[in-house]
């Protein structure tokens, strides 16, 4: 899903620490990453839309998130001996 601001979601959660974790993982290949969030401050509310946590990511990178997503981040295999 593109956003207007040149930004696409590339998953959504409703569990916090599964965005955090998706977030260091794209991060840690060099995407930039922002979380968007419709939760209030001190109030741990998950219902319906409130609860959503949409990971997004810049438009010329969305492919490649989406593959280190899936899994399919294209890691090096180890060498067969």
């Amino acid at each position: 899903m593109k956003t207007d601001e040149g930004w696409s979601e590339v998953f959504m959660t409703c569990d916090s620490l599964e965005a955090e974790i998706i977030k260091d993982l794209l991060e840690s290949g060099g995407i930039t990453v922002v979380l968007r969030s419709s939760k209030v401050g001190p109030y741990p509310v998950n219902i319906g839309r409130m609860g959503e946590i949409r990971i997004l990511v810049r438009e010329e990178d969305e492919e490649a998130a989406r593959n280190v997503i899936k899994g399919e981040g294209g890691e090096a295999e180890p060498p067969a001996t």
